[in-house]
């Protein structure tokens, strides 16, 4: 699949769920109102809709959410998906989470072929872990991190810069995976969805962090390259990876490699549009690989160069309506 700005599509990321056990607030509202199950896909037709898309050269699948470990039998699709891997039909299956579920799910998903995985954790402090997520769940995801480690899992934190909450902890944060050999991204908050915070209170542009950082650690610019928006550094040679995702004060989209498809089947071109093309019904006729394969070309041709999210006079700009947890993380 190649977009019209010649950009080769071979990464999807697949939102199983809308709901999630913590409420994070650049993420959710306390009050969210999750999806009827007749709206959400099913697994069997999440798979299917998985090997369409391996069939036209996608060889990469993350599952998301919402928390997609909070699922009802989740490990089935990752088993499925992960037969496809050792098959050859699909490069890697990956999958971003909050964490909460690891302590009891990690060698699950170490023996289904998961060998790479996103925690988000954006402190390590309790009380502001409970401020961010509303939740006092630190530990369980701390246990989740290292049963990851322990089943031999490679874990890479995420962790979102929020001005006046958790910057001063960036610094620590890096250390700490540096020392436990976790790669760390930093991101900046997008103007996705209504919250009850104004989300530039808490906006911290990343392009001042990363002289703060060259102050305590040796950062060398690195050649990794994931098709993703991130840019990275080897720190401290090669202990591990700093990644920047700067949306606001770099524009990542030349690059991109990757469609969204939310749990309801639709298809997002780019996280920061609102066009999309929703596959639910092809899927559920009779001659759903015929429906799909007409509606992945409109979706593919209908790609944009990229996305409108700016800072402007203080204000954030091409603000979209839907939450980050409705198109998956």
């Amino acid at each position: 699949m190649v977009d019209p700005f010649g950009r080769r599509i071979t990464y999807v990321r697949l939102s199983v769920t809308d709901r999630c056990d913590l409420r994070c607030r650049y993420c959710m509202a306390e009050d969210m109102v999750f999806l009827p199950k007749p709206e959400v896909l099913t697994l069997e037709e999440m798979l299917s809709l998985s090997d369409a898309f391996i069939a036209r050269g996608v060889d990469r699948i993350r599952l998301t959410g919402g928390e997609p470990l909070v699922r009802k039998n989740i490990l089935w699709l990752i088993r499925a998906l992960g037969a496809r891997v050792r098959d050859g039909r699909l490069r890697e299956i990956t999958l971003t989470t909050n964490g909460t579920q690891l302590p009891h799910m990690a060698h699950d998903l170490a023996a289904a072929g998961v060998r790479r995985i996103n925690v988000s954790l954006d402190t390590r402090d309790r009380e502001t872990f409970a401020e961010v997520t509303r939740r006092d769940r630190l530990d369980r995801v701390l246990a989740g991190v290292a049963a990851a480690k322990d089943a031999g899992i490679t874990v890479k934190i995420n962790m979102v810069a929020l001005k006046g909450l958790n910057d001063h902890e960036i610094p620590d944060m890096l250390a700490w995976c540096a020392d436990e050999g976790h790669d760390l991204t930093l991101i900046e908050t997008m103007p996705m969805g209504s919250i009850d915070d104004a989300r530039e209170d808490r906006y911290l542009p990343l392009s001042g962090v990363l002289p703060m950082l060259e102050e305590r650690f040796s950062l060398i610019p690195s050649l990794h390259r994931t098709g993703g928006p991130a840019r990275y550094w080897d720190v401290n040679g090669g202990a591990s990876r700093l990644g920047l995702i700067t949306p606001l004060t770099n524009n990542f989209c030349a690059g991109c490699n990757r469609v969204r498809v939310t749990c309801t089947g639709r298809i997002y071109m780019c996280l920061g549009q609102g066009d999309h093309v929703d596959l639910r019904a092809a899927l559920r006729s009779e001659d759903w690989r015929g429906q799909l394969d007409a509606l992945l070309d409109k979706a593919i041709g209908a790609k944009p160069e990229g996305h409108d999210f700016a800072v402007s006079s203080g204000r954030m700009t091409g603000t979209v309506d839907r939450h980050m947890s409705v198109t998956g993380g």
